[in-house]
C-alpha cells in the first residue's frame, strides 16, 4: 500500500513493481474472501493504475485479469463509474505501450484485447446492454484493428508465426475488429477501415473464382450480416450507401445488372448482396423465399468467407427473425453459441426478375 500511495516512482524498477503486484493480489483475494466486493474491485483498478502509470504493463496486465475475474465471480453489477474506471486503465495502458514494437509489445497489446474481451463478457453478464456497454464494445474492436495493423507491421514472419492450425490470426483480428464495433453501433468507423483496404483483383472478382473473397468484401458482408442478426437494420444500411458512394468504384447500377448476368464473367458482388439483403428484411415474412434465393445465389462468396460456421448462425438467425424460417434441430444449439460469443463474435445465380431486384435496390444509391 505504502509503494502504491506514497513511492508510485519505485514502482518503476522491475522487482519492486513484482513485489506490489503479489501484495495487491493477495489483499485483492483477501478482500473478496471476507465479502468486501467493492473494495477489492477498487483496490485492483488503483493499484493496476498506479502501475500503469509507472510504464510496467507486464506487471499490470496480471492484475488486471484478476479485476476482470473479480468483476465476474463477484457477480459486480455494472455502473457507469466502474466502466469509466476500465476505460481508465485502457487508456493508461495505450499510453504507457506509446511507440513500442516487436514480440513484446505484440504479446502485451494480445494480453490487453484479451482483458478487454473479458470486461465485455462481464458488461454482457451483469450490464443493462443485450451483448456488453457500448463503449467497451468499441475499445476491443479498436484494440483488435490496432493490433492487426501492428502485426502486419511486423511482417511475414511475424504473420506466419501468429498462424497455426487453429486459423489465421491476423484474419481474426479483423473480423473481430469489425463484429465488435458493429456490436458498438459505430458503421461510420467500420465504412473509414475498409477504406483503408485495397480493392478485390480481377481474380477475386471473376466468376467462380477458387480464391477467397477479397478481403474489403469479406469484411463488408460480414459486417452487415452482424448488424442484420442484432437487429440493427439501421446501421446496416449507414453502411452499405456509405459503401456504395465512398468506396465502391462501380455504380449500384452496373453492379445491379452484373448480379444477374450469366455471362459478364464477374462474380456476384457483396454490395449488391447487402444491400438486396436489407431491401429483403425490411419487407414482410413472405418474402422468405427471396431471402432463401439470394442466399443460394450467393453461397460460394459466403462460403469463402472466414469461419463459415458463424456466418451460417448470422444467416440462420436472420432467417429466423425476419421471416420465421426456423433452424434445424442440429443449427439450435450452434446459433444459440455463436450469438452468445459475440459478448465475448454458390451457385448460379438465376430465377429471379431483374425489375424485382431493381425495386429491391432503391433508395439505396
Amino acid at each position: 500500500q505504502k509503494l502504491l500511495v506514497d513511492e508510485p516512482e519505485a514502482l518503476a524498477e522491475e522487482a519492486t513493481a513484482y513485489e506490489a503486484l503479489q501484495l495487491a493480489q493477495s489483499q485483492v483475494r483477501k478482500k473478496v474472501h471476507a465479502g468486501e466486493y467493492a473494495e477489492a474491485v477498487e483496490l485492483a483498478c488503483s493499484a493496476s493504475l498506479t502501475i500503469l502509470q509507472q510504464g510496467r504493463v507486464s506487471v499490470a496486465s496480471q492484475l488486471m485479469t484478476l479485476l476482470a475475474s473479480v468483476l465476474r465471480e463477484t457477480h459486480t453489477e455494472e455502473t457507469p463509474d466502474l466502466v469509466e474506471k476500465l476505460k481508465g486503465l485502457h487508456e493508461a495502458q495505450e499510453k504507457a505501450m506509446e511507440g513500442k514494437t516487436g514480440p513484446e509489445a505484440l504479446r502485451l497489446n494480445r494480453l490487453e484485447r484479451d482483458w478487454l474481451r473479458r470486461c465485455v463478457q462481464w458488461s454482457s453478464e451483469l450490464g443493462t446492454t443485450r451483448f456488453g456497454n457500448l463503449e467497451l464494445q468499441k475499445l476491443l474492436a479498436q484494440q483488435s484493428w490496432k493490433l492487426s495493423k501492428q502485426l502486419a507491421a511486423e511482417g511475414d514472419e511475424a504473420i506466419a508465426a501468429a498462424s497455426s492450425e487453429e486459423g489465421d490470426e491476423l484474419m481474426e483480428l479483423k473480423t473481430d475488429a469489425v463484429t465488435h464495433m458493429a456490436l458498438a453501433e459505430q458503421p461510420l468507423t467500420i465504412l473509414e477501415w475498409l477504406k483503408t483496404l485495397p480493392a478485390p483483383t480481377a481474380a477475386e472478382t471473376k466468376a467462380g473464382h477458387t480464391c477467397l473473397p477479397a478481403e474489403r468484401d469479406a469484411l463488408l458482408t460480414r459486417s452487415v450480416l452482424c448488424f442484420c442478426a442484432i437487429e440493427n437494420l439501421r446501421d446496416a444500411t449507414t453502411l452499405v450507401r456509405g459503401y456504395l458512394d465512398q468506396v465502391e468504384e462501380r455504380g449500384a447500377k452496373e453492379l445491379t445488372t452484373s448480379y444477374t448476368s450469366k455471362d459478364d464473367g464477374k462474380a456476384p458482388s457483396h454490395v449488391i448482396f447487402c444491400s438486396m439483403l436489407l431491401r429483403v428484411c425490411e419487407k414482410d415474412p413472405r418474402t422468405g423465399p427471396l431471402f432463401s434465393w439470394l442466399l443460394r445465389s450467393f453461397k460460394r462468396e459466403l462460403d469463402g468467407l472466414y469461419k463459415v460456421p458463424i456466418i451460417q448462425s448470422y444467416t440462420t438467425k436472420i432467417g429466423k427473425i425476419y421471416f420465421n424460417i426456423q433452424p434445424p434441430p442440429s443449427m439450435v444449439n450452434m446459433l444459440e453459441n455463436m450469438m452468445g460469443m459475440m459478448s465475448g463474435a454458390g451457385g448460379g445465380a438465376g430465377g429471379i426478375n431483374p425489375a424485382m431486384m431493381q425495386a429491391m435496390m432503391q433508395n439505396m444509391s
